[in-house]
């Protein structure tokens, strides 16, 4: 039989929190954490809003010397990694060999490679720093949390755009159903406010100019829409084999029972004709934790409040589960309060919706309005929602047709 994996440890830092505990109050409360850009100059864009982390000062978790090596994007995944760890009580339980580590990043270290050109640029190429490559590549987050709590197992990332934290969380659960480690730190991690981050998008048009709102700007399924709000963070969970975990009477949030991954093979940014891939992406995941349609009881959605985004995943919703099924469930969008994470959205998004399960209720898409229309299924409006929940889900999405699916159930010690 499969083994089975569990959730034991969560850690995030977050436009809507330094911690798990209050990104999860301030998501349920429907408060947004996005405002006017600070960490660049935000006159120089179309988009001038972002979800940028608050009151974050690396030197109140690092020394000098290891702020100096670290990319904003590593700090947050450390930062993160250090949460889901201490909380999962792992420490001391566990062979470090047995324990490994998968992060992933959209983009990795671009403010580091924004500082290094323009010192190439202005000082010359001898000036370059000499930790640029290290701090800059894409797997350096996973290499640095695997130095910082001595994790000797597996270690590597995931980049897969906005979906490269769900796949390290799908790919982290088949790596210990496989016995290839019995737990896994997985997540991801983003840091993309910087010039050439923010200015790629507002060049892809991909960007809210809701510049005059920030904190409604972000509007999954809502009619005025115009674009997804750019932000970062990181957020890592601690995924464990159940019965090892059991046996050092570990805390539980809640059980992965299954994961779905395609690709649309169709365009670099636009989805699938009739969502085919994220569809399809859901069928699997359900199909692999062996449950029916009808058993679903919420879908934590990409939800990015981009037109193509928000109609195609409603459409891919009918299509996995059914039209009748699609509209008994709720669904709601967490990115309507903090912004698009890009490559650690889907991580965060499964934070999320194992306490969903876990306490009963769901957060709100809490800046939809006006539906739009073809967006016509339950996105819990405004306010979070109790609701007797058992079995969820969590989309996310990437450029380059990417789609994966995560199918969690509540725990009940059974």
């Amino acid at each position: 039989m499969r083994k089975r994996i569990v959730i034991t440890g969560v850690g995030t830092i977050s436009p809507i929190g330094l911690t798990v505990s209050e990104s999860w109050k301030n998501a349920l409360a429907g408060q947004s954490g996005v405002r006017r850009m600070t960490l660049v100059n935000p006159e120089e864009f179309s988009s001038q809003i972002a979800g940028e982390v608050k009151n974050f000062d690396p030197l109140d978790y690092f020394d000098h010397k290891l702020a100096k090596r670290t990319d904003r994007y590593t700090q947050f995944a450390m930062i993160a990694s250090r949460e889901a760890f201490a909380d999962s009580g792992l420490e001391g339980n566990i062979s470090p060999e047995r324990l490994g580590v998968i992060v992933g990043s959209g983009i990795g270290g671009i403010n580091t490679l924004e500082r290094e050109h323009k010192v190439a640029l202005e000082r010359g190429v001898k000036r370059i720093n000499p930790f640029f490559c290290p701090m800059m590549i894409s797997n350096i987050a996973a290499g640095r949390v695997g130095i910082d709590i001595g994790a000797k197992g597996l270690n590597f990332a995931t980049v897969t755009a906005c979906a490269s934290s769900g796949h390290a969380i799908a790919i982290g659960t088949d790596m210990i159903s496989l016995g290839r480690a019995e737990a896994i730190l997985a997540g991801g991690s983003e840091a993309p406010l910087t010039l050439t981050g923010v200015g790629g998008f507002c060049a892809l048009k991909a960007l809210s100019t809701r510049n005059d709102d920030p904190e409604t700007a972000s509007r999954p399924f809502d009619r005025d829409r115009d674009g997804f709000v750019i932000a970062e963070g990181g957020a890592v969970v601690v995924l464990e084999e159940l019965e090892h975990a059991i046996n050092r009477g570990a805390h539980i949030y809640a059980e992965i029972v299954g994961s779905g991954m395609t690709c649309d093979a169709f365009h670099i940014t636009a989805p699938s004709e009739g969502a085919e891939g994220s569809a399809r992406a859901m069928k699997l995941a359900m199909e692999d934790a062996g449950i029916e349609p009808e058993q679903v009881d919420y879908i934590n959605a990409h939800g990015t409040s981009t037109v193509l985004n928000d109609k195609n995943e409603t459409i891919a919703i009918k299509t996995a589960l059914g039209e009748k099924n699609a509209r008994r469930i709720t669904v709601s969008s967490t990115k309507s309060v903090t912004g698009h994470m890009l490559g650690a959205a889907g991580a965060i998004e499964v934070i999320f919706t194992s306490f969903a399960l876990r306490d009963g209720i769901v957060p709100p898409t809490a800046t939809l309005m006006n539906p739009d229309e073809g967006c016509d299924l339950d996105y819990v409006p405004h306010s979070s929602r109790k609701a007797e929940l058992t079995f969820a889900l969590s989309n996310s999405l990437g450029f380059g047709g990417h789609n994966v699916t995560i199918a969690l159930k509540k725990y009940t010690g059974k």
